[in-house]
């Protein structure tokens, strides 16, 4: 044997020879962790949490950067995305097993230019590599890695697993992993609908998914696609004709990415991320370990229904806009003066904003960040228009003041027996304003909402009924403690009780309150179980306490739930990402008798005075409805708007008001049944015309075996004044617990707790807004209804009927 000939066979056999013991070595894990079978099973380790409607609409997800993935079956795959995979990707796919040596070959003789060596198999592996080594020499390490795992994965696996693994672990770019998200994001359709076309788009964004992305560039996006058709008419997937046709489309998008600010009911999604976490907590996965929202592929099925959640954001967003006009309008608006006597609040936020804090950390001191807060920039603000935002340029300081005066609300929706929520509503764009309303953690006075509560108790522990004469009095509570504050709208009179919540007599609530103690009282809101403790000041009676929106509907429960206070919940179950119920949710364990059915039956027909004669006059006339209740509520100020109403299927509550109490909406025109009733109504009106909700106009409150000779509508409307027996002057607001101790604020009556000071930490000061007298009262003290006013506010609402106390 010729001694070149020995050279080059010691060359090939060493060369062979270090090549297996690298495979060898890297087989062990000498250049680093080798992924174990199970990795192999699940290359897509890290999948989205996916939140469901109660009709099974996907909402939302929850995800880190890399886990924006949702797997999908392979008999859940379009056949055309297939095809277009293997015929561009991989062509002897069904021939290799794993590696393919002749692409390899050609790859590496044209240096690529004639396409890559890599199978689809091999490109799963690679996936499985938190990154794609840049490092020439650690590559090659790398490429060794690639073909072990993909050898052991043919061995492993089928051919459709193989591409099932494969489409669920692809980046598509925009962060969108996996064929199903990028078939819902890319065309707003399940991976199984996708058509030829699309699938050829899709499939040629693999080989550069920022390059060929059809939203970033629709040219590149479109001649890539053009590749990939001619490429499966190659395969013979698809006729040359058809190819030829089907290259003369135009990209057909239909783009919508699901994220934190977009999808069904962000408010809702952000409080249910916390509820999910908290429901999980002790709850173990089958190897031990815990639970994580973020990466475990778990299934969140909830109680919402997404054609009420659209009816109740279409319903926001129709009264929103015209609040926010009439705000803007306001001469203090218009001049800054809203500010004047409140500089800490701007200051504070700019201290928290991101422009200082990012300032601050390039080393510039506070003189120098404030400066660059008067300066004009270009930005995106919130606006009510399509986009919910517009360009424009203003100064950073502005901007916090613009921001701030936008008026917030909340609306909730609930079936009142079951307390399955079934829309929420926590803020006007949860993009620009990320405070949940809604929430148990942000509460509002609540002002006359909480008299329903207040005349329940009367009912079922001092004997009250509907025609049970109430005089309208001022009353006292110990020495100098007098609710209401002023006695402007008390007559004296006698009137029923039906007619003193008709018309929200704070006098005759007071003499109500007078009735069943503060103290009782106070004792009674903790039975409903609501989570805030109301301390027992006479106040109370008139809604001088804080609460929230999800609080108020937990109490307003018992009226169509027959007597049971139902907290209200949203989650149905949770399952694993292979479908297995991890936990299951029971209302009934929400669910406390409070008062009788009987009680709770002669208070719903009592609300209806107020929804047919009183604050939210023909409120159920114009709906059609054959029975509801409801009741408004303004506060101090005209700092909060409330309205609470229901049929005997549905509860619903609204709340409006700025998220600082000292901008108001200062005309006498706003009230509860102004501002927060018509999207409560607006809401309504949809759901009974959409009758595939079946929530039915004509149902009716169900009445107690034992009260079948007792009680009905037509009587307690005969017990109710057909107009507000008010007595002239403005009595304003409900005020505050510690508003009602007038000359000694240091008393201790008979029924009440030490009195705190007011927010400032300071005793009761003159307060004149709103009162034509500017006499000398408590801050914000309790009245009834204001006297109307006519003008341009005025106009824009339907007429108002007095309410004569908080409305």
């Amino acid at each position: 044997m010729k001694k070149s000939v020995r050279i080059f066979w010691r060359i090939f056999l060493g060369g062979l020879g270090l090549f297996l013991l690298l495979i060898a070595l890297a087989n062990f894990g000498v250049f680093g962790k080798m992924p174990s079978l199970k990795d192999l099973e699940n290359p897509s380790i890290q999948q989205a949490t996916e939140v469901y409607a109660v009709d099974g609409t996907l909402m939302g997800k929850y995800y880190t950067e890399k886990g924006n993935r949702s797997n999908v079956k392979y008999r859940d795959i379009s056949k055309h995305v297939i095809d277009a995979l293997i015929a561009t990707e991989d062509e002897r796919f069904y021939r290799h097993s794993g590696i393919d040596f002749k692409s390899t070959i050609r790859a590496v003789s044209t240096a690529g230019k004639q396409g890559g060596g890599s199978t689809i198999t091999q490109q799963l592996a690679l996936n499985l590599f938190d990154e794609r080594a840049s490092n020439k020499a650690l590559r090659v390490i790398q490429k060794l890695k690639e073909w072990i795992i993909a050898v052991k994965l043919e061995r492993n696996f089928t051919k459709e697993e193989i591409i099932t693994l494969y489409l669920n672990a692809v980046p598509f770019g925009d962060n969108i992993y996996g064929i199903r998200n990028a078939a819902r994001t890319f065309f707003q359709k399940e991976p199984d609908r996708v058509n030829i076309e699309e699938a050829a788009v899709l499939v040629g964004m693999l080989k550069a998914n920022y390059t060929y992305n059809p939203r970033r560039n629709p040219k590149q996006s479109k001649d890539r696609r053009d590749v990939v058709l001619d490429q499966m008419a190659k395969n013979n997937k698809i006729t040359e004709a058809e190819a030829a046709k089907l290259k003369l489309k135009p990209i057909v998008l239909s783009y919508k990415k699901l994220d934190e600010n977009t999808g069904y009911a962000p408010y809702f999604r952000e409080i249910l991320r916390d509820e999910v976490r908290v429901a999980l907590k002790g709850v173990e996965k089958p190897d031990g370990s815990s639970y994580d929202i973020y990466q475990d592929g778990l299934k969140v099925y909830t109680t919402i229904n997404p054609r009420m959640q659209e009816y109740a954001e279409e319903a926001v967003a129709l009264q929103m806009p015209v609040l926010q006009k009439a705000l803007n309008q306001q001469t203090r608006i218009k001049n800054g003066s809203v500010w004047k006597d409140n500089p800490n609040v701007l200051e504070k936020a700019m201290k928290e904003s991101e422009r200082w804090k990012n300032l601050a950390e390039d080393g510039l001191s506070d003189k120098e960040i404030k400066a660059t807060f008067n300066k004009k920039v270009p930005m995106k603000i919130f606006a009510w228009n399509a986009k919910r935002e517009k360009d424009t340029v203003m100064t950073p300081n502005d901007s916090i003041r613009y921001h701030r005066q936008m008026l917030q609300t909340s609306f909730m929706v609930m079936d009142p027996v079951t307390g399955e929520v079934r829309a929420w509503v926590g803020g006007i764009n949860f993009k620009t304003y990320k405070l949940d309303h809604a929430n148990m953690g942000t509460k509002r006075q609540v002002g006359s909402s909480i008299k329903p509560l207040l005349y329940t108790q009367a009912m079922e522990d001092v004997g009250f009924g509907p025609d049970t004469e109430v005089v309208d009095q001022q009353q006292s509570f110990g020495k100098n403690q007098l609710v209401p504050a002023t006695t402007k709208t008390c007559t004296g009179r006698t009137m029923s009780m039906a007619s003193a919540l008709t018309w929200s007599r704070n006098c005759a609530t007071a003499y109500i309150m007078k009735q069943v103690g503060a103290e009782r009282f106070s004792e009674f809101l903790s039975k409903l179980n609501i989570p805030t403790k109301v301390e027992p000041y006479p106040s109370i009676a008139l809604g001088s306490c804080d609460l929230s929106l999800f609080e108020m509907m937990w109490g307003y429960s018992i009226f169509a739930g027959h007597g049971y206070s139902t907290k209200p919940y949203f989650i149905s179950r949770i399952e694993d990402r292979n479908g297995n119920v991890i936990k299951r949710f029971d209302y009934s364990a929400n669910r406390k008798e409070v008062v009788s059915e009987a009680t709770a039956y002669k208070m719903a027909k009592m609300m209806e005075g107020p929804v047919t004669k009183g604050t939210a006059a023909g409120l159920m006339q114009r709906l059609g409805a054959a029975e509801m209740g409801g009741k408004t509520g303004t506060t101090n100020s005209n700092a909060d708007f409330w309205f609470m109403g229901y049929t005997p299927q549905l509860l619903a509550g609204g709340w409006v008001g700025c998220d600082d109490r000292f901008i108001t909406l200062e005309s006498s025109a706003f009230y509860g049944g102004s501002v927060a009733r018509p999207i409560w109504e607006a809401f309504f009106k949809k759901v009974y015309a959409d009758k595939t909700l079946g929530i039915d106009k004509d149902a009716k409150f169900a009445k107690p075996a034992e009260m079948e000779n007792d009680i009905n509508s037509a009587d307690i409307s005969e017990m109710i004044e057909n107009a507000d027996p008010a007595a002239e002057g403005e009595d304003q607001g409900v005020g505050s617990e510690e508003d009602y101790n007038i000359n000694n604020r240091d008393y201790i009556g008979p029924e009440s707790k030490p009195l705190p000071s007011d927010e400032t930490g300071k005793p009761g000061k003159k307060d004149t807004s709103n009162n034509p007298e500017k006499g000398v009262r408590p801050i914000g003290a309790p009245a009834d209804e204001p006297k109307k006013k006519k003008g341009f506010l005025r106009g824009l609402f339907k007429k108002k009927d007095k309410e004569g106390g908080g409305q």
